[in-house]
């Protein structure tokens, strides 16, 4: 049959209107392969680094596997040279050094790597009514309730008196045991339900259910803690003095899981924002030699506000750049002022059960690829570094040019909430910077879910970005 004209209305709407499409309608079967290989790869990294420690630990050791060195201010480099920077720990600056010079600035990803969670109190554990409790102080935004009667895994470290360090990982290997934040039954919890939705769980209430065994035949007061404390010794050598020294942090027990029939999505715990953290430290170990040195950071308090030393409140990163600098007998302000960055955190993902938070025509939508945020903040873009038209010009371009599947989004209506990213801090240095990101659904819940697809995109964004 002859082909159908297209009317002339039709013609002009395909040259004028803003497409949206699914993103697996826009790739091959080669690149839906790929997502998948990307995706396994990136689950096994969410399920071993569950803290912002353990993501410094992992990320440590592929720097290494694949040829980085501790950066050391004034060392000689060359074009090719990987170096890295370990913050105390917590936070990591990886670079690749460009074949252009230094003072055309640098290309940087930068992604956060702390989730919400339950932190322990500096005096955490008590015994009452013969069980063994720890005292929490819940850390970023969350939904309290959302933590009770879940199981939940204990990491961190623990300085002792003498100084050594213990290193914590309790309720992820198989036979560990858990604990949980306890709740109230249905039947008993009529006055509860009265309580506004914000304080149905307490902050005070989120306490750890941690024992309730006695110690030995014996009939001393707080038995139970003696018990607790007793096991503690016998494993860490720690005394209860030693949690004063001690950071210890409550996370969900449970492994990332494949989602839907199709097995197009990935729920887990810390998809935000180690969902664009592995993408980012992915493209870097994956890119040759780059024209314009590429830097990849991944920093730490970004969800209570990016304060403290191995947050981007700090000078780290600037500082970090200065000594780049000075290798090359270059000023770290003019490095900076050429830069280029790409803020790698999450965007909120249209959910079709709760749609009156967003604005339809300018949010994301899982499965239509990276999102790109122009602006974020809250009401009128408090807090924002608002990228300018000619940064998302380029940044448009660039993923045009290299098929990367991408959207633009806000994270809900005007008036209704926002956000911020490290974005603003990295702007204020002087760099023109923009939010790219994963969208996710059931944000700061611990259990997040996104696209195998989006996932997929925004390290290929990463990619051509560092690669540019």
């Amino acid at each position: 049959m002859p082909e159908e004209k297209k009317s002339e209305s039709k013609q002009w709407k395909e040259a004028l209107f803003a497409k949206k499409k699914h993103g697996a309608l826009q790739m091959t079967e080669e690149e839906l392969l790929a997502c998948e290989s990307f995706s396994k790869d990136y689950m096994s990294f969410l399920n071993h680094a569950k803290t912002e420690r353990e993501v410094c630990t992992k990320v440590e050791s592929l720097l290494q596997e694949h040829g980085f060195v501790p950066f050391v201010p004034g060392m000689p480099l060359k074009t090719g040279d990987k170096i890295y920077q370990n913050n105390r720990g917590k936070a990591m600056i990886a670079a690749v050094i460009g074949t252009a010079s230094i003072t055309e600035g640098v290309r940087l990803c930068a992604a956060h790597i702390d989730s919400p969670r339950l932190d322990l109190k500096q005096n955490p554990l008590y015994e009452d009514s013969e069980l063994a409790l720890f005292k929490t102080h819940y850390y970023g935004g969350i939904k309290k309730y959302q933590w009770t009667a879940i199981p939940l895994s204990l990491h961190g470290v623990i300085i002792k008196a003498d100084g050594t360090k213990v290193t914590v990982n309790i309720g992820e290997a198989e036979g560990d045991p858990v604990f949980c934040v306890t709740d109230l039954l249905p039947h008993l919890a009529q006055e509860q339900m009265k309580r506004a939705s914000g304080s149905i769980i307490r902050g005070e209430e989120l306490n750890l259910l941690v024992g309730s065994m006695p110690f030995k035949k014996d009939e001393e007061s707080e038995s139970v803690k003696l018990n607790l404390l007793h096991i503690l010794y016998e494993k860490y050598g720690i005394t209860e003095s030693d949690f004063v020294s001690a950071e210890l942090e409550a996370v969900p027990a449970f492994s990332v899981k494949e989602v839907g029939f199709d097995r197009s999505m990935i729920g887990g715990y810390g998809h935000d924002d180690r969902v664009c953290a592995y993408p980012a430290l992915r493209a870097l170990l994956d890119s040759n030699i780059p024209t314009h040195t590429a830097v990849v950071i991944l920093t730490d308090k970004e969800e209570t506000g990016s304060d403290g030393n191995t947050g981007l409140c700090s000078s780290y990163l600037k500082y970090f750049i200065e000594d780049l600098a000075d290798c090359f007998g270059a000023k770290g302000r003019h490095v900076l002022h050429a830069s280029q960055c790409l803020s790698a955190d999450v965007n909120a993902a249209f959910d079709p059960t709760f749609p009156d938070v967003m604005e339809r025509n300018n949010c994301a939508y899982l499965n239509h690829g990276v999102c790109v945020t122009k602006f974020t903040g809250a009401r009128g873009k408090s807090g924002t570094s608002d990228a300018s038209a000619e940064f998302v010009g380029t940044v448009r371009q660039l993923f045009n040019a290299e098929n990367v599947v991408w959207q633009t989004g806000e994270l809900g209506k005007v008036d209704g909430g926002g956000g911020g990213t490290v974005a603003a801090y990295i702007a204020n240095l002087d760099v023109d910077t923009i939010d790219v990101g994963v969208p996710v659904l059931c944000m700061h819940a611990p259990f997040e879910v996104v696209s195998k697809i989006d996932v997929y995109m925004t390290y290929r964004a990463f990619f051509v970005f560092m690669a540019s």
